[in-house]
């Protein structure tokens, strides 16, 4: 009987099954192929081929044949040395728990030839403006997959994408290109990274920081490509599971110029840029800038080019959170105002609801249980009924508590993008926040 062997192919460019994908990706990184094994589900034109060796016979005193050495690297192929982890990286998905998303090798953009990493000017405007540009086109998540951009569509090449980096990077990776910065110096464009070095299958994840939700920074706006596309939701500080591990890293390369919109910069374009009748790329900055610190609830449209009672009143807001009164809290941005934007410096808009509108404190967590009957429960749930998340009510709402509360108390949870023990249907003070803002 002959023994099998293993012969050793290249596997095609351009096939799409797990094996040759998995191929390529062993063979343009030489250190990880040292790790062993061989490439799964092979296809016709897949990377292994069984056949059948002539001499070579199992039996008494024979013994089958070595599977062959995997191969070098191709010549003229060289990449960073931050390339040498395993092939395969999971990334947490925190819809899918107790699965796992694989992200890809660090490597070139698709299609493109390998260069050595640089550190490309960027601006802060540019950097979420490129991460806004997935979020609305909804890139599918894929660490096979490259976005017409070039970059591999999970969450590393996310953030390769929105820093405008040479190429492909991944969680082991992406720190060189940052400087470590505390969290409470976070700004829009940076990120929030978590590798885990004793093993990358392990959680590693990156997000892209798109400011504060809330005035206690206990929640912020999250960019990040997982499973299925690319999406921006409140995330809890730092994230669904492994928080402590995340360190947050502001890009080295960032400018303090404003880019963008074409005739924008971050000099103060003077007052009559701004006011009833303005209708220029200056309001639109503004208001994305605004919306970036806290003021998005003031717009139901936009923001956009021509001036607006919501860039007036979002501006009041932001000039307020400074501490300024009366003329300097007219609303019309000044240079002081434009500087504290565009720079990223000052205060935030604190998350105090709906403009006009004034929620009453939380009242406690006692109010809200299994036998308790009093007004909160009943407010709660009118509210809960005003918003949309009344469904589990037979009847009511009344003033004594009920499973429906909380059942109704646990979907606005989960709206929010809470999981776990944050969305279990009892309220806490930031549900009461969000509930009546």
């Amino acid at each position: 009987m002959a023994a099998p062997v293993f012969e050793e192919y290249e596997p095609a460019a351009d096939c799409p099954c797990p094996g040759c994908a998995r191929r390529r990706r062993e063979r343009a990184l030489a250190p990880g192929r040292r790790e062993g094994g061989h490439p799964a589900a092979p296809c016709a034109r897949g990377a292994v081929v069984l056949v059948t060796a002539a001499g070579v016979a199992l039996g008494a005193g024979g013994a089958p044949t070595a599977l062959a050495a995997p191969p070098a690297a191709p010549a003229g192929v060289h990449l960073p040395s931050t390339a040498t982890a395993p092939a395969h990286r999971l990334l947490h998905d925190p819809d899918d728990p107790d699965g796992s998303a694989p992200q890809g090798n660090a490597g070139p953009l698709h299609g493109r030839p390998l260069v050595d990493p640089v550190l490309r000017p960027t601006t802060r405007a540019q950097i979420m403006e490129r991460a806004e540009r997935w979020v609305v086109a909804k890139v599918p998540y894929s660490m096979e997959k490259f976005w017409s951009d070039g970059y591999r569509q999970d969450c590393s090449g996310y953030v390769s994408m929105a820093w405008n980096l040479a190429g492909n990077e991944w969680t082991g990776s992406l720190a060189a290109f940052g400087t470590r910065i505390e969290r409470s110096e976070l700004q829009p464009g940076d990120i929030l990274l978590f590798h885990n070095a004793a093993d990358p299958n392990a959680g590693s994840h990156a997000t892209i920081f798109g400011g504060w939700v809330d005035a206690e920074r206990t929640t912020y706006t999250a960019y990040e490509q997982a499973r299925p596309q690319t999406r921006k939701q409140a995330t809890p500080m730092a994230y669904w599971n492994n928080s402590a591990a995340y360190v947050a890293y502001r890009y080295k390369g960032l400018t303090t110029t404003t880019g963008g919109s074409p005739g924008v910069s971050a000099r103060w374009p003077g007052a009559a840029a701004f006011g009833p009748g303005a209708n220029n790329a200056h309001v639109t900055r503004l208001g994305r800038l605004l919306t970036e610190r806290g003021g998005k609830r003031y717009y139901r449209s936009g923001p956009g080019p021509r001036w607006s009672d919501a860039d007036r009143q979002a501006t009041r807001a932001f000039q307020r959170a400074q501490g300024w009164k009366g003329q300097e809290a007219d609303g019309l941005p000044g240079p002081h105002t434009w500087r504290l934007l565009v720079t990223g410096k000052g205060r935030d808009i604190a998350a105090t609801g709906t403009p006009g509108a004034s929620a009453s404190p939380f009242p406690g967590r006692a109010h809200f249980r299994p036998g308790q009957s009093n007004a909160h429960v009943e407010k709660l749930g009118r509210q809960l009924v005003k918003r949309g998340f009344g469904r589990h009510y037979r009847s009511g709402p009344g003033p004594r508590w009920t499973e429906a509360d909380r059942r109704n108390v646990e979907a606005f949870q989960r709206a929010q993008g809470w999981r776990g023990a944050a969305a279990n249907g009892y309220p806490g003070p930031e549900t009461w926040r969000r509930l009546f803002a």
